[in-house]
């Protein structure tokens, strides 16, 4: 199908050819003990502490294929930041770049992959991931 929409885009141009799974959500919150109270009580998540070495991080048991987390952070309002998979982050930055982003985070190595972070023109914020086995 070629249709467009309402904002003169083809459907081929706006759609990826595959759809990218979410694979992990992130609180950021300046108050990770009472968010982890608050999700064990609301939803049974379950929390364990990871050494991130530059601040307080939790690893959260969500259930199901998802991962997630809690991170201390200063920010101005608590935020969950969805993490997509990606098959080579180098690509998917700079695709989101090309179509109106800005990047907030730059693609960065840590233990099992790579992450970069966006902001849309929309006002949301999103992650990719991709793992280490994968292409740069």
């Amino acid at each position: 199908m070629n249709s467009e929409d309402g904002r003169g885009h083809r459907e081929q141009d706006v759609l990826p050819a595959s759809s990218q799974p979410v694979v992990h959500l992130e609180l950021h919150t300046r108050d990770l003990p009472e968010a982890q109270a608050l999700y064990a009580e609301l939803c049974g998540w379950r929390a364990e502490r990871i050494d991130a070495g530059s601040g307080s991080y939790l690893a959260l048991a969500l259930g199901g294929a998802i991962g997630g987390g809690i991170v201390e952070c200063e920010t101005g309002c608590p935020m969950w930041l969805p993490y997509v998979e990606v098959p080579c982050i180098g690509e998917a930055t700079e695709r989101a770049r090309a179509l109106g982003a800005t990047v907030s985070l730059e693609p960065r190595e840590g233990p099992a992959g790579w992450r970069s972070v966006v902001a849309t023109p929309a006002g949301g914020e999103i992650a990719f991931w991709q793992a280490k086995e994968r292409c740069r």
